[in-house]
């Protein structure tokens, strides 16, 4: 791709009797957003025209059938179906919820094809996402499935005050302490703190653990999981030089400034995590889907089927969405660029896997039995000659004779 192009950002229009359009229309209404990002539109110009006329609202867009032909400056809607799809604002239907998989379709074959940069998805009904005679629980589980590689995606929850990541996501409660092991947990306390890295360029992050049970189980006989799984992790990676802390009780995190310590928090489980994130990020919070090769973010917002159509939808976490997606893809670059060529080393290092070298005896050993002899003065050699006297016995003999002749 050029390198002096703005940056391509893939959106999905959800469902169509949702809000999607809705916050595409608000945000894109700003000049400057224009001049940040090329927007892709996936959707269907006719579905667009009826929200417009909805709402009442001036936009406007340029129809491709590629995304190779998106310009810059202009939004730019991509037809990904046809013109016979029918629109029941604030009503679910699996028509509805199938143009929202369509448009999902589209994007993931284009990403692989290297068409953009960064996907944005618009709010879905997940109760009934389905593709193929296949129930998905969330766009997250279809992308993972799609474009994962055998990799999990963690969701990250991303504010102005809290990061929020997950052990465990769309599970019930009574399963998460066995989904809770030694090898799940270590994973993903790696992917996050890598992910804080890589994506926020956090050069050494401090990330906190939360503990499984109330209290870290310190007032029962119940905690099992903060002794034999959560502990012994922590302390595993701390050991190998991540930074990383806990477990911590949820209460005493998310109660007072402690959380203010650390670059980001892991909670076990959906319901740990994402109510006092959303308390204290109200309609503002962001999901990263990380993990992934695909830079992809949604607002953190639901369908909103009770409010489509009405012109009161808040744009904001999905003009959020776009900046984070748009950070992370650049912060990527720049940690990944000085990565993909390291400098040659100046120097060899000396290796030698001989037997010889390992089992041989060093010199200075060699001698060691006459190093720690006791040293002898070694005796003179008889000479011929006479001694000749010294200089000092000299000039006495000299004095004493002076004196005998006085």
């Amino acid at each position: 791709m050029e390198d002096n192009r703005r940056i391509r950002v893939a959106i999905t229009h959800g469902d169509t009797n949702g809000i999607g359009y809705e916050l595409i229309f608000k945000t894109f209404a700003a000049p400057e957003m224009l001049e940040l990002c090329t927007p892709i539109i996936y959707g269907s110009p006719k579905v667009a025209t009826y929200h417009r006329k909805a709402l009442d609202i001036p936009a406007s867009f340029s129809i491709i059938n590629d995304a190779r032909e998106a310009r810059e400056g202009r939004v730019n809607l991509l037809t990904c179906m046809g013109d016979e799809i029918k629109v029941e604002l604030g009503v679910p239907t699996p028509e509805s919820n199938q143009a929202a998989m369509q448009a999902l379709d589209r994007a993931i074959s284009d990403y692989r094809n290297g068409l953009f940069d960064v996907l944005v998805t618009c709010p879905v009904d997940e109760r009934h996402l389905e593709s193929g005679g296949v129930k998905f629980g969330s766009q997250q589980a279809y992308i993972e499935t799609c474009l994962g590689e055998g990799r999990s995606v963690l969701p990250v929850y991303v504010g102005d005050a809290l990061t929020v990541a997950l052990v465990t996501d769309n599970l019930a409660l009574r399963d998460v302490p066995q989904a809770l092991t030694p090898a799940r947990l270590e994973e993903r306390i790696g992917c996050f703190y890598n992910t804080l890295r890589r994506d926020f360029r956090l050069s050494n992050p401090r990330v906190a653990v939360l503990s499984l049970n109330p209290d870290n189980g310190e007032f029962g006989n119940f905690d099992r999981e903060e002794q034999e799984v959560i502990a012994p992790t922590v302390s595993k990676l701390a050991e190998n030089g991540v930074n990383v802390f806990g477990p911590y009780s949820a209460d005493e995190i998310f109660s007072g400034s402690t959380a203010d310590a650390f670059d980001g928090l892991l909670a076990m489980y959906h319901d740990q995590g994402l109510p006092p994130f959303k308390a204290r990020e109200a309609s503002e919070g962001v999901r990263l889907m990380a993990g992934l090769s695909v830079v992809c973010t949604a607002p953190e917002s639901n369908v909103a089927f009770s409010i489509a159509g009405r012109n009161v939808a808040d744009e904001t976490a999905f003009r959020h969405a776009i900046f984070l997606a748009i950070d992370v893809w650049r912060n990527r670059q720049e940690y990944d660029e000085p990565l993909a060529h390291p400098l040659k080393k100046l120097y060899h290092e000396k290796k030698d896997d001989s037997e010889k070298v390992r089992f041989s005896i060093p010199k200075k050993h060699e001698n060691a039995i006459l190093e720690r002899a006791p040293k002898t003065a070694p005796t003179p050699a008889p000479s011929a000659q006479p001694a000749q006297p010294t200089p000092e016995a000299t000039d006495g003999g000299e004095e004493q004779q002076q004196q005998q002749d006085e």
